[in-house]
């Protein structure tokens, strides 16, 4: 224990600290009697001793934020009653404190307006200005501060630079795990133009890439390893799969276990599509069988299609069909039924992406030519015979090579959006497309007399 400063000496110092005076602006006093003062403003009844538990108040959000920010995430949660209250606290720069809280025992206190002049930033999907209160949304826009922020960023040394000092910040949070090899980083970066999905970009989805970090390290400590390796982030990749990644993987092991999935040999009417489930870093591809038949039907010719579509599935298979009924609508004596089945797909199928693959299935059934099972598509059909781009290609081509599919077909626009690594183009070979003349040419067998209509095919404009 230290001695005991002499009186004297004890008097002086009090004396000294009585003279200190404070001269800034202190936010919240609290009077003799237990009330505060919040912002310069009385507010009555606000916890002292004598106030009674019913009328004791807690500040809010709302008035917490005076003078400063309010930042609110997925504001479009926010029950309607509660965004005409931001809305007012916005307008009138002022809102009375309401509400229970433990000091008020569970009862409802209300308050004098205080002071909310504060910054409003809100945060949210597209899907979430469905849910914001017109008003409140109007007065946003009206001060043009709407910003649609991007997924992605330029793919060049600036930005990849980046992506290395978060990789090393990620190192420095965890604290438990090892840094990166300059090859672990590369693959990194690497998994950040397949997350983007589109050439020449790098996605802005940190969160995801922090996870996949993360789970790098965590293999590495188990390894003892000093660093994290190239063969961690490979290894973390396939053990950190989200679920909509394990429910492909189930998929396909089911569908080729009772061979739904077939990837040798022949088959009339039957193609191997291409389809993604998720979405963002969760997006993983999976193999969509689709088969076509052809019978004989009515006045004219009807295009039935079933695997639960979504509209716009639904509207990709008329497209097909004009394309069909132009290319070999001389050739059809008789008036035809054509069925397209979706096979096993349970969950629906939306999007135009498997155009191609249902444009196949009928020429197949309608010429009977056999279709190469080892071979899957993707692509979007225009009417006039293009193959358009389409999303989540690198997945879709993923999910062809670890069924045991030998080729598959693209759109030529969305070669450059590929991101695989050496191994994975070993085992699989890429077509790109531009017509659809060159689906047909590459995914079915032209032998005798099926060589008449590939050259019909291939003469007619519009494909």
């Amino acid at each position: 224990m230290p001695e005991e400063l002499p009186f004297k000496l004890k008097t002086e110092r009090v004396k000294k600290i009585e003279k200190i005076q404070y001269d800034g602006y202190l936010y919240n006093l609290t009077t003799e009697s237990g009330n505060l003062f919040a912002n310069k403003i009385l507010v009555k009844n606000s916890g002292g001793l004598g106030t009674p538990a019913h009328e004791r108040v807690v500040a809010g959000m709302l008035q917490k934020a005076n003078s400063g920010v309010l930042f609110i995430d997925e504001i479009g949660l926010l029950d309607y009653h509660s965004q005409q209250e931001l809305l007012s606290a916005l307008q009138e720069k002022k809102y009375k404190i309401t509400g229970q809280s433990e000091r008020s025992s569970g009862s409802m206190v209300s308050t004098e307006a205080v002071p909310t002049d504060f910054i409003l930033v809100a945060a949210g999907n597209l899907e979430i200005l469905e849910k914001m209160h017109p008003a409140l949304r109007s007065r946003i826009r009206g001060y043009g501060y709407e910003v649609y922020m991007n997924e992605t960023m330029d793919d060049n040394v600036e930005n990849r630079n980046k992506l290395v000092q978060f990789v090393a910040q990620e190192v420095v949070k965890d604290k438990k795990i090892p840094h990166f090899k300059k090859e672990a980083v590369d693959e990194i970066i690497k998994e950040a133009r397949k997350m983007a999905g589109t050439s020449g970009k790098l996605t802005v989805r940190l969160r995801e890439l922090g996870g996949l970090i993360r789970a790098a390290g965590d293999l590495a400590l188990e390894s003892n390893s000093k660093l994290v390796e190239r063969e961690h982030i490979i290894k973390a990749r396939q053990y950190a799969r989200p679920l909509e990644q394990q429910l492909a993987d189930k998929y396909i092991e089911n569908k080729k276990k009772y061979e739904v999935i077939i990837t040798s040999g022949s088959r009339i009417g039957r193609v191997n599509g291409l389809a993604v489930i998720g979405s963002g870093a969760a997006l993983s591809g999976l193999v969509l069988p689709i088969e076509s038949e052809v019978t004989k039907g009515g006045e004219k010719a009807e295009f039935i299609a079933t695997g639960q579509l979504g509209d716009i599935a639904k509207e990709a298979v008329k497209n097909v069909s004009a394309i069909i009924l132009k290319v070999f609508n001389e050739d059809i004596k008789e008036k035809h039924d054509i069925f397209i089945q979706f096979i096993q797909t349970h969950s629906g199928v939306e999007g135009d992406s498997a155009s191609i693959a249902v444009a196949t299935a009928i020429v197949s059934a309608l010429k009977d030519i056999p279709v190469r099972q080892d071979t899957a598509m993707t692509g979007s059909l225009s009417i006039r015979g293009e193959v358009l781009p389409i999303g989540g290609v690198t997945a879709k081509v993923e999910a062809a090579i670890e069924a045991g599919l030998k080729q598959v077909i693209v759109p030529k626009k969305n070669y450059n959006d590929l991101v695989l690594s050496k191994e994975q183009l070993e085992k699989i070979k890429i077509i790109p497309v531009e017509r659809f003349s060159e689906v047909l040419k590459n995914a079915l067998i032209w032998e005798g007399k099926n060589k008449i209509v590939l050259k019909k095919l291939l003469n007619t404009k519009s494909n």
